[in-house]
């Protein structure tokens, strides 16, 4: 496995997408565990923030403990299945900023097209975990990553809940210094481009679209 490829394991991941996988999990089981499996992805994704330690007054006596360092996280939602993912992290780091990008590629030119884009005013000073459920082609992740590169973040980091090798390598290869974080790899992409086994479409499962 690359080291810039990170694979969660926790049982408590594995038994939720499970739960994802299912078609007969219903719109608000299905949203709640995307939100729950962020959580816990995010726990993993920050596991390299710096610390300074810190003298703090207990109420029982002076004590040295850590604090993060000064670091600063912006979440970065691809539209619209992004979004899913986001409250879930939150609840985690509350104190982070959320930027929007939206986009699509056009079908005769394949080039991308960014359809909203807003950022927080201090991305330069963060890092920048971009978020989607889905990994499938890699196209859009890899359009993303290029369009926050161009606002100059400290770092970014990509987390999705289900990947697949193509999605991975198509990553690899346009920006190998990305970390990459999914909660599991999948077998392929079918021939409509839909990850096997995957969940279906994540948008539309999160909203209740079709």
């Amino acid at each position: 496995m690359s080291e810039k490829l990170h694979l969660m394991d926790h049982p408590l991941i594995k038994h939720k997408v499970s739960l994802i996988r299912d078609k007969n999990t219903g719109v608000k089981e299905f949203r709640e565990m995307i939100g729950e499996i962020a959580t816990l992805m995010c726990y993993e994704a920050t596991r390299d923030l710096p610390l300074k330690e810190v003298e703090i007054e207990t109420p029982v006596a002076m004590a040295k403990t850590y604090v993060i360092s000064g670091k600063k996280l912006a979440i970065v939602p691809i539209l619209r299945a992004g979004l899913g993912m986001v409250d879930g992290m939150l609840s985690l780091i509350p104190a982070a900023k959320v930027g929007h990008l939206g986009m699509y590629r056009d079908p005769d030119t394949l080039e991308p097209v960014e359809y909203y884009c807003k950022m927080p005013a201090d991305i330069t000073e963060r890092e920048v975990i971009i978020v989607d459920p889905m990994l499938a082609t890699g196209g859009s992740a890899c359009d993303a990553i290029a369009r926050i590169k161009e606002f100059g973040p400290k770092n970014i980091k990509l987390m999705c809940i289900i990947g697949a090798p193509e999605g991975v390598k198509a990553v690899k290869d346009a920006h190998p210094d990305i970390d990459i974080y999914l909660a599991t790899l999948d077998e392929k992409l079918n021939d409509h481009g839909y990850i096997v086994p995957g969940l279906g479409d994540a948008g539309d499962r999160i909203f209740g679209t079709k």
